[in-house]
This record gives structure tokens, sequence and C-alpha cells, in this order.
């Protein structure tokens, strides 16, 4: 099959491209950057050439700036009517496992892009996976952690993209998936982790969250009890790999 990987350069993307390739598809990888493919979700932008061909999208774009929403609620709606036109008949959504149930910016809008693509005209499953290991990191690279009580799940992004992958090669289900790693772990165990394989030194502090946003991530909004698929590398391989 010819699948576009919107976001196809990212943190995901690129592993999902990769993952796809390794299966014989023939694969495109969209982004505002890219050199063959160039697209923008905001305007539009090289959507109807980029997609021309295609019988599955996997849209795996992120913004996590204050405009969020012009990318991933009012883009997905620019991308779907371009992927009706184009005849594309599956639309993969990428999105965050947890996000209904917690409730911060981000989260609700992703959501919202969740409900653009359900009402869209394209056939379509969303992912929902938890977060990477690359963000969790991230997230534990500096110098000074302020670490609030969250279980999380995380998982490698390749894993995750093993995941997608493999829906893109199926029939839309018009559901959810789920996706996550093989642990839950408090944020400050996975902080313990993360300095303890590095050897840097970090200075932690606990940080209350108060209201329904704490009480949600203590319960473990962000983790799966049965996820449909489950990423193999621990937090701590990861950290490990060569």
């Amino acid at each position: 099959m010819r699948i576009a990987v919107i976001g196809g350069t990212g943190t995901l993307g690129r592993h999902v491209v990769a993952d796809l390739e390794g299966r014989g598809h023939r694969v495109r990888a969209l982004s505002r950057g890219s050199a063959e493919h160039p697209v923008d979700l905001r305007t539009g932008a090289g959507l109807p050439e980029a997609l021309a061909g295609c019988a599955v999208v996997v849209d795996a774009s992120n913004d996590q700036s204050r405009q969020a929403a012009r990318t991933l609620v009012d883009g997905t709606r620019r991308l779907l009517e371009a992927e009706a036109a184009a005849g594309v008949g599956h639309h993969v959504c990428v999105s965050v496992l947890g996000c209904g149930r917690v409730p911060i910016g981000y989260f609700r809008t992703k959501v919202r892009q969740e409900a653009a693509v359900t009402e869209g005209p394209v056939p379509w499953t969303i992912v929902r996976a938890a977060q990477f290991h690359e963000l969790v990191a991230a997230t534990l690279g500096g110098p000074v952690l302020p670490l609030p009580r969250v279980l999380l799940q995380p998982v490698a992004a390749a894993d995750a993209a093993r995941a997608i992958a493999e829906v893109a090669e199926r029939p839309a289900r018009r559901g959810w998936v789920e996706v996550a790693g093989p642990e839950v772990a408090d944020a400050r165990a996975l902080a313990r982790t993360w300095r303890s394989v590095t050897g840097r030194r970090a200075l932690t502090f606990p940080v209350p969250l108060p209201g329904r946003l704490g009480r949600e991530l203590r319960a473990g909004a962000l983790t799966s009890v049965r996820p449909d698929h489950q990423g193999s590398a621990t937090f701590t391989a990861w950290l490990e790999r060569p």
C-alpha cells in the first residue's frame, strides 16, 4: 500500500515510516520541512499533491504550542477533507492515552482532535498512546526536577510505532486502540531510574497537584489495565540501549 505519514520526520513519525517500509509499503513522510512532500496542516498547503494515490494516512503530527488547536483540530479537518477528495480509505489518528480524563489544555485539544476525526468523512482508527520514553527522559533532563505524584506507563516510540503500523495495515475500526509500556511506575521512581542509569545528578522535590487533575493523575489516568498493544522495552532497558 501507499501510506502517508503526517509528521513523518518526528520522534514517533520516523519510527512509523521505518516500520511501514520494513513491511514492504510505499511510504511518504509528510511534514512542513519535508523536501519531497512538504505540507502545512494550518493552511492545507501541499496536501492534495502529497495524498494523491494514498490508501492510508497516519497522522503523527504534534503541536504543544498555544496555537495547537490550529494544527491538531482545524488542521485535522483540512487533512480529512483532502483525504476524502484523494480517496483515502483509512485515517489513523495518534492521540494520547487518558486524554479524556486529564483536564489540561493540550489534552482537551487532543479530545477535540479525536472528535474531528470521528465526525469526519474518512473511516478511522484512533490510537491512544502512553507517554514515550523519549518524552520522559527529556522531562527529566534538567538539574532541578519538580515531580508530582503521577502514575505513568511509558512506552518506547519504536514500540508504539510498531503497533501503529499494524493498525495502518488493517481495515478502519471506527474505534480506539490503546498502546502502553510494560510497566506502571510513579514519576518519582522513573526519576530515580534515570539518575541511576545515566549517572546524572538532579535536585528533586515533590509538587502537589490539587483538585481533579491531581486525583486523575494519581489514580492512573495515563495508564491502561489491558492495552491492546504493549511495548516490550522498559524505561530502564530503553535508557541502557547501546
